[in-house]
């Protein structure tokens, strides 16, 4: 439990995953843009996952002890578990990545690789928003959330059509096919999170 130095509260575990989410997402967008140290990149997302399910295993133990919460329980449990849905999927394109022995990039990758990162940045700054109770803020924080949801949908289905205009090896395209799903499911559950911020924004504002 090396992670949890101190007793946290849930704002506090919230702003640790999302950092561990920017930090997963900035992995993840090297190891597309470099394709170097690759097993090295793979084992620290791996371990950023990890340390992402120790923090959602702590909210949860969080909320079974605690009466009185800040926030709507359904909100702390959803918001930590769609947090922890992100890292998975980060998690599983590196995995991918790693298992399918890519060597060669397609275009789409990088981007919707950015796209996480951008997102987890953008989380961040709204969990941070919603602890100092800044609820326009947070508000508009959703909108940028849905609005980078949005371009990432665009850059998907075009790089879809390219992987299948432009590569001719039908392995490889099953490969990065699947890849990309997991990157653009990932960003679907970022605008997950900025729904579960806005309904909290609603009850409390």
């Amino acid at each position: 439990m090396k992670f949890f130095p101190k007793k946290l509260d849930f704002f506090e575990l919230f702003d640790n995953a999302s950092k561990n989410l920017i930090k997963s997402a900035e992995q993840l967008r090297e190891l597309f843009s470099k394709f170097d140290n690759i097993e090295t990149r793979v084992k620290e997302i791996h371990a950023l996952e990890h340390e992402g399910d120790l923090l959602t295993h702590e909210a949860i133990r969080m909320l079974n002890q605690t009466f009185l919460t800040p926030i709507d329980r359904e909100d702390i449990h959803a918001l930590a578990c769609r947090l922890d849905d992100i890292l998975d999927l980060i998690w599983a394109s590196a995995d991918r990545f790693l298992l399918f022995k890519i060597d060669r990039k397609v275009e789409g990758a990088e981007e919707l690789a950015q796209s996480l990162v951008d997102n987890a940045n953008t989380i961040h700054r709204a969990v941070t928003e919603l602890k100092n109770k800044k609820y326009s803020f947070v508000h508009d924080l959703c909108i940028e959330i849905n609005r980078l949801e949005n371009e990432a949908d665009r850059i998907f289905r075009k790089a879809i059509g390219n992987l299948f205009e432009n590569i001719k090896d039908p392995i490889l395209i099953i490969k990065w096919k699947e890849i990309l799903e997991h990157l653009e499911n990932a960003t679907d559950r970022c605008e997950d999170v900025a729904n579960i911020l806005e309904g909290i924004v609603l009850k409390n504002a």
